[in-house]
């Protein structure tokens, strides 16, 4: 009888090929658009999730909050401590671990770019000079955090100061083997020689730590003499050991010992450290969203366009029903259970899932790399991974499942009489359930066109944004080596102002997009002992805490970024006060020191009190997810740190890098000459809208590829229903345009029906994407038109296509037909 069956489901199958291919092409789609959503969920999830003791393993925050905000940052505090003889600042949670009994291990982490003045650091070796990605790490941060080491062990891979870890990569580079790299000496920026104690494998891409060499925690504050509090705690718990308790002990053990900042209230939490790459954004001073959320999106969006192809399914079942209604019937008449008619039913829609899993591998192995490539994510071919295949087994048995269930359910219960006679079953007016199926499939398919053209422009609008600077052929390189001597910095200036292409140069102490770190009392980071005093102002009132962000710059640095001033002057060289007692400030910062004319006004900041001689136009110094924030600048033509700013000629940049290389390297020649374009590192903000823009468009065009086969299955539907209808209307004069416009009206109100529902529920999905965004477009009413406007056309096509081959038929043998 299972033989007979088979045989039986092979013949439909074969006598059907055109609706078998739609169906096969529409499924294969749909779990191919699933299993490459799931390996890059897949590869999402595997960050941070590698480590051994992963399930015991937290990233420690701190939640500030005083009264009228509540912020959070993965910074942890620090304990002030001052005598006559000197000032100290003591890691709190490291002492926290013999308070609390659950902590085993306490390790902390820094990177160049969490550093002040962060940036790539240069090693040097057997003549060559490279500049890479440094950190720094406590001594345990490998029994912790354990990063295979090729050489070296855990225990004394940063036992001492002047101990280095390197990667692979480092090792090979320099020393050409990772054996050979142990024990040799790598000097650090010209300064310090380090001597390597571990090689450890190059860090994967599932790890969201990224480091090329790793020096020791003391060494970066004794040798190197930087105590910078921009640091990462992560804490090893015990086994069992209950998180919130943990919290709450650590939380009793700090209080008395914080600096007492005006009410500012610190708490500290623990994440897992496998979460922190999902969940990175902070939400009322706790990490609780983040990249989670393109997470659900693109799963989502997965599971929709799974259902759009099983609905495909179902209403090309439909269509083909009243073909298959005498079969039914006898079958029903010759004994057949409904039971085994189900099974048939269902028997036919697994194979047609093994025949889609077949194309959907091929097609993977030929989409996965332009997949990565276009989701920004190191995904390989997953074909010798056991949990790709059991998600492939289970994803080909539900879309059996989902796809089969309606023509299993619905057709196996046609009274034998009725389906003898085949009489007229269906019609599109008593077929309710199909017009809701077609309403909700392109439903979503409106929905995702209104979410491709919102994010399109919110990714067009972050790039063409004005920034109130001209980010366009302005690079900066860094102020390193023999460049911290005064005389030298000139020099450089005066010579790359001869280069042709050249046309201005100035320096700052910050990048331009690199003016974030807020000074602030609610951030613990101050840089008098005083904190609160740091920063002051004429008028300013006891309670009040602005959080500014500092920046030192030349006499030019105004004109050559391009800034307004919208009150007073700039910085000038004729005034022989302004090195020592000027300030400019922007608009933003004006609003929340409460001043109505500030010119004129005293500020007091950073142990430098003076005027403020003009007020900037508010420009951005960071990403349009942040809004702008109060911003300090005073004059120093020199400062042995920060950047040098240079503007050059967009039509000779060639030949400007190579004069600028060529003085630098003369100048500067233990160090390479290393610089960023601004407008580049911009870009690098909006990586993730990038990327969802690319991913959206993708899966809204499969979308609605799916969605009109679906569409092709219900013209079919109604073209076999009404075949004897045409061939009279041909007979008696009906145009081909009458005709094409009664077979298609009906699925037209559906297609706009389905737009009307999808437009409210995108209204609220985009706004809420948009609220991410400090600075966004606005959702259009216009966005809705063209949305369903473009569906309607494409709807309109897909029927045309089967109406006008209907309607210039031969009307006689469509009559022989019927």
């Amino acid at each position: 009888m299972i033989r007979n069956l088979f045989k039986t489901i092979w013949r439909q199958l074969s006598q059907s090929k055109p609706f078998g291919i739609i169906n096969t092409v529409g499924l294969a789609l749909a779990m191919t658009c699933c299993l490459l959503i799931f390996l890059w969920i897949q590869h999402e999830r595997r960050v941070d999730n590698f480590f051994y003791h992963g399930d015991r393993l937290f990233v420690a925050y701190q939640t500030l909050s005083d009264g009228n905000r509540v912020e959070g940052n993965y910074r942890t505090p620090l304990q002030y401590i001052s005598t006559p003889e000197k000032s100290e600042r003591i890691f709190l949670l490291e002492d926290a671990k013999d308070a609390v009994p659950e902590i085993q291990s306490v390790v902390f982490y820094a990177t160049g770019y969490e550093l002040p003045w962060g940036h790539p650091e240069t090693l040097e070796a057997n003549g060559k000079k490279n500049k890479l990605n440094g950190a720094r790490a406590s001594r345990d941060f490998f029994k912790v955090l354990d990063y295979p080491l090729l050489e070296g062990d855990a225990e004394n891979a940063l036992k001492e100061p002047h101990h280095m870890a390197i990667s692979r990569a480092v090792a090979t580079s320099y020393f050409g083997s990772v054996h050979q790299a142990m024990g040799q000496t790598l000097r650090y920026e010209n300064r310090l020689d380090f001597m390597v104690s571990a090689v450890f494998e190059d860090i994967p891409s599932s790890s969201s730590l990224d480091f090329d060499f790793l020096l020791n925690w003391d060494a970066h504050n004794t040798i190197l003499e930087w105590a910078s509090p921009e640091f990462t705690t992560y804490v090893l718990l015990a086994d069992n050991a209950h998180v919130p308790s943990v919290e709450t002990k650590i939380n009793q053990y700090i209080k008395p010992r914080l600096k007492e900042e005006k009410g500012v209230v610190t708490q500290i939490g623990l994440q897992p450290l496998k979460d922190r790459h999902l969940y990175g954004n902070f939400v009322k001073g706790k990490p609780e969203t983040g990249r989670i959320t393109y997470v659900r999106i693109f799963s989502g969006a997965a599971l929709f366009i799974l259902i759009i192809a099983c609905i495909n399914f179902a209403l090309i079942a439909t269509a083909r029903s009243i073909k298959r209604s005498k079969e039914i019937g006898i079958r029903k008449v010759l004994g057949t259970s409904r039971l085994m008619l189900i099974v048939q039913f269902y028997l036919e829609a697994l194979l047609l899932s093994v025949f889609a899993l077949f194309i959907t591998l091929f097609l993977i192995s030929i989409i996965l790399p332009f997949f990565a490539l276009l989701s920004g994510a190191e995904i390989v071919q997953p074909f010798g991974q056991a949990q790709f295949w059991g998600t492939a087994a289970m994803l080909m048995v539900v879309t059996a499942l989902l796809a089969g269930t309606y023509p299993a359910v619905f057709l196996s219960g046609l009274q034998p009489t009725k389906a003898l006679k085949q009489r007229q079953l269906f019609s599109m007016k008593r077929g309710g359930l199909r017009r809701l199926l077609i309403v909700f499939q392109f439903s979503l398919s409106v929905l995702f066109l209104i979410a491709t053209i919102v994010v399109s422009r919110q990714t067009r609008y972050t790039q063409a944004l004005q920034l109130g600077y001209d980010r366009e052929n302005l690079l900066y390189t860094r102020i390193e080596g023999e460049l911290m001597e005064q005389s030298n910095y000139n020099l450089f200036k005066t010579l790359a102002l001869d280069v042709p292409g050249v046309v201005m140069v100035d320096r700052a102490s910050e990048t331009p997009h690199a003016m974030r770190f807020v000074v602030d009392v609610a951030d613990g980071v101050s840089n008098t002992s005083d904190g609160a005093d740091a920063i002051n102002w004429e008028g300013k009132q006891k309670s009040t805490t602005v959080g500014f962000k500092p920046v030192s710059v030349g006499y030019d640095f105004v004109t050559l970024m391009g800034l307004d001033i919208v009150e007073g002057r700039d910085f000038s060289r004729m005034n022989a006060t302004d090195s020592a007692s000027a300030f400019l400030v922007n608009e933003e910062a004006v609003r929340q020191m409460g001043m109505e004319e500030p010119l004129g006004k005293w500020v007091s900041a950073w142990q430098k009190k003076g005027y403020i001689i003009g007020v900037l136009k508010d420009y951005h110094t960071y990403s349009l997810h942040e809004p702008i924030k109060p911003l300090v600048v005073d004059v120093k033509e020199y400062e042995y740190f920060g950047v040098i700013l240079i503007r050059i000629d967009g039509g000779k940049t060639q030949q400007a890098l190579e004069g600028l290389g060529h003085i630098y390297s003369t100048i500067n020649p233990d160090f390479p000459f290393d610089y960023q374009f601004v407008d580049a590192e911009y870009q690098n903000f909006y990586t993730n809208e990038q990327v969802m823009a690319r991913l959206v468009t993708a899966f809204t065009s499969l979308a609605i590829v799916i969605s009109c086969l679906g569409l092709l299955g219900l013209v079919v539907f109604s073209v076999e229903q009404r075949t004897k209808e045409i061939g009279i209307r041909k007979v008696l004069g009906a145009s081909v345009a009458s005709i094409v416009g009664m077979l298609s009206k009906d699925f037209v109100k559906l297609v706009l029906i389905a737009a009307c529902i999808a437009s409210p529920i995108a209204w609220w999905a985009m706004d809420h994407w948009l609220a991410n965004f400090a600075y966004h477009i606005a959702v259009e009413w216009w966005m809705f038109a063209v949305a369903g406007l473009t569906v309607v056309i494409i709807a309109l096509v897909t029927l045309s296509w089967q109406a006008i081959r209907v309607a210039v038929a031969n009307p006689v043998r469509s009559l022989q037909e019927e």
